[in-house]
């Protein structure tokens, strides 16, 4: 299994649990953190490199997934593209990024990303470590209105899972500091439409093609053999 933008090893550790072999790729030096976090697992291979220079024998892996990355990348179609390469014939690809669409606009990462990526990265990091655990206990509290809770919620800026995955508090914590800093972040972010998925799927002849879209697009297919 190929994960591609492991990151500290959140989905690594998944896959590993349901005893995949999996090599873990970051462009940063993000895959030292995913080694000493997973504790040097036999079954887990890190390597730092570029979505667009991965260093592996086309189509050698049974199954490739990237989450929370496509759309902070500069060309998101070519990342695409890179990662259907990865996959054998028969072979599987799970990807996601984020929805365009109007309703992006009702998220405060879209109006606060002018002045953090203008950030040193390192302090802007220091002070969501900082500010999440206030925020979320906020968003607990705005997530309880009965009357539009759900979308009040939605305006504090914070990353919380509360709602919609089963995690611990330290969990809900943890996923906090790490996604709200990717919302605000990256120098890149690029929405795209379910229609976009599904013609590059179509381009890249791929079978079997679900695309989901919860908060985020998700797309799983097959490569054909």
């Amino acid at each position: 299994v190929l994960d591609v933008g492991c990151g500290a090893g959140r989905f690594a550790e998944v896959a590993l649990s349901l005893g995949a072999t999996v090599t873990a790729v970051d462009l940063s030096n993000a895959v030292d953190a995913c080694w000493r976090n997973l504790k040097r697992h036999p079954r887990l291979t890190p390597a730092q490199a570029s979505i667009y220079e991965l260093p592996f024998t086309k189509g050698s892996f049974d199954a490739v997934y990237c989450f929370g990355v496509l759309q902070h990348t500069p060309d998101v179609r070519r990342s695409f593209f890179a990662l259907v390469d990865m996959v054998r014939p028969g072979g599987e690809l799970a990807v996601d990024v984020y929805k365009a669409g109007w309703s992006a606009w009702t998220y405060p990462k879209q109006w606060l990303r002018p002045l953090t990526t203008r950030v040193p990265q390192r302090a802007l990091f220091d002070f969501i470590e900082r500010a999440a655990p206030p925020l979320l206990a906020v968003s607990h509290v705005v997530g309880k209105v009965p009357v539009g809770g759900r979308f009040l919620r939605r305006l504090v800026p914070v990353a919380d899972y509360e709602a919609s995955l089963p995690l611990s508090a330290q969990q809900r914590r943890e996923w906090a500091v790490l996604d709200t800093f990717d919302w605000l972040s990256p120098r890149y972010d690029q929405p795209q439409t379910a229609d976009t998925l599904r013609a590059w799927a179509h381009e890249a002849d791929l079978a079997d093609v679900f695309v989901h879209h919860p908060a985020h697009l998700s797309l799983r297919a097959r490569r054909r053999e």
